[in-house]
């Protein structure tokens, strides 16, 4: 059976919340991702070649991901010109574009000033915005 996208962010983020358990409580809530953040501040001090940086954006987006669907509902995509999904929130009405991959690899090698809960809450910010303004389109990066 041929999973798909959905399932495969699904089961990567269940696998980052099991995996770090110790290092907080990831039930999936937008506070959780405070917890991601002092993950990825403790992973900054350490060198990482590009194919374990790549692993790490994604468990931790794929996690990051989940706790936005489990909010705010939306749909994932892949797009292949940035080799990464996307999560979409909000169609028809409006439409929040959210990429979770790169804002995980930017915290791990910018440090605090791409913090994952000030991120996180642009987001929220949009879709608000989003449920006030019929036809408002926002990405968040």
């Amino acid at each position: 059976m041929q999973r798909n996208l959905k399932d495969d962010i699904i089961s990567t983020s269940e696998s980052f919340s099991t995996n770090f358990a110790d290092k907080g409580n990831f039930d999936f809530s937008v506070e959780s991702l405070q917890a991601v953040d002092d993950i990825l501040e403790e992973l900054s001090d350490f060198e990482m070649d590009e194919e374990m940086l790549d692993s790490v954006s994604s468990m931790a987006g794929c996690y990051i991901f989940e706790v936005a669907r489990r909010n705010f509902g939306g749909e994932y995509f892949w797009i292949e010109k940035k080799e990464q999904p996307v999560l979409i929130t909000g169609e028809p009405d409006f439409s929040i574009s959210l990429y979770a991959f790169d804002k995980v690899k930017g915290r791990i090698e910018n440090g605090k000033e791409d913090h994952i809960p000030f991120y996180f809450d642009g987001f929220i910010s949009a879709v608000e915005k989003g449920r006030r303004s019929s036809g408002y389109c926002a990405t968040i990066v």
